[in-house]
């Protein structure tokens, strides 16, 4: 965790800055002095921890890419609370840093009001767009989760055995998991018609034991098919999936390892990919803020399994991937228009 700045350092270095923008009156010449004279310097700011094995380790990956990279300075601080994000982002801003990433929705709040102060700076959150005007040097993200859901729904359909039912386990009850629970519901409706989608939204992402809880009930409901978007939930529901017998899908990160007889893909977050563009962007003087960033879903979501690829062929056949990665490229290319499908 870096140190706080003193109020009097803060002040006397902002005002140094505004001072510059308005002596040069462009925003970009101190981009274009850092790219010839020094690397494009990121910083990445997360609430998590680098070893959680997800979200932020994946974004932590990124940032490591980068550093391995001629032309880019990297720094992190993890572990931030609500409290810190002020005083950590703008150490860094201070520092001068071109890219600060927030990654995480609770970044939202810190960023829009800091972003202003720093006009020569870009700042990039780890989510949805929260409001239609925001700050010219600050960019958010869709990161295509009901695109995957409906993904995931799908291809849950296509590899069921019995053809009876299949199922979801989400996490918090909020507006976001339940869309995700409505594109899965859809994904699996139209790829296989009559298969029955089944959904629990346990409450809580942190609790494993309601994710076994919710497997073990969506299995004695027929269920032979399991996928979750929980979290530290996603990995009790995994375990009740292997008590189970059935068939379970990874969310986030490549899950394989938990439980690889059982695992017949992951849905992994290239959030790793997304660092290092953004921080390219940045380099190339290609960064978009004022908008919200639209990856495609295959861009934004990736299949892992481990050493077998990107899907397990004991558990999913030739003709079953193929046919998935029909339904894939149409909701990349937006041809399923699925946002529509959950409003």
């Amino acid at each position: 965790m870096r140190d706080s700045w003193s109020s009097e350092k803060k002040t006397s270095r902002r005002a140094f800055t505004r001072a510059l923008v308005a002596a040069f009156t462009s925003s970009a010449l101190p981009r274009a002095w850092a790219g010839a004279n020094r690397p494009i310097s990121v910083a990445l700011l997360l609430s998590g921890v680098i070893t959680d094995g997800g979200w932020s380790q994946l974004a932590f990956d990124g940032l490591q890419k980068l550093k391995a990279q001629p032309g880019f300075k990297t720094a992190y601080s993890e572990n931030i609370g609500l409290a810190q994000m002020d005083s950590v982002a703008r150490g860094y801003s201070d520092d001068g840093f071109d890219l600060v990433i927030g990654h995480g929705v609770e970044f939202t709040s810190t960023l829009l009001e800091v972003a202003p102060d720093y006009p020569g700076q870009s700042y990039f959150v780890t989510t949805f767009l929260p409001q239609p005007d925001i700050p010219h040097n600050i960019m958010f993200v869709n990161m295509g989760y009901f695109g995957a859901s409906y993904g995931a729904g799908a291809l849950a359909a296509l590899i069921s055995e019995k053809k009876r039912a299949v199922g979801f386990i989400g996490g918090a009850d909020d507006p976001n998991q339940q869309r995700m629970k409505r594109a899965f519901v859809a994904g699996v409706e139209r790829a296989v018609p009559g298969i029955r989608a089944l959904a629990i939204i346990t409450g809580d992402y942190d609790n494993a034991s309601k994710g076994r809880e919710a497997a073990s009930i969506l299995i004695g409901n027929g269920a032979d098919v399991i996928w979750h978007a929980a979290d530290v939930t996603g990995l009790g529901a995994i375990q009740g999936a292997v008590a189970g017998n059935v068939k379970v899908m990874g969310c986030y990160s490549d899950q394989t390892a938990l439980a690889p007889h059982n695992m017949a893909t992951s849905f992994e977050m290239n959030l790793s990919g997304m660092v290092t563009t953004i921080a390219q962007n940045v380099a190339s003087r290609t960064f978009a803020g004022g908008t919200e960033w639209r990856p495609s879903v295959n861009r934004m979501w990736l299949h892992r399994a481990g050493s077998n690829g990107e899907y397990n062929p004991r558990l999913v056949s030739a003709g079953q991937w193929s046919a998935f990665q029909k339904i894939w490229g149409d909701i990349a290319s937006r041809r399923v228009d699925v946002e529509a499908l959950v409003k």
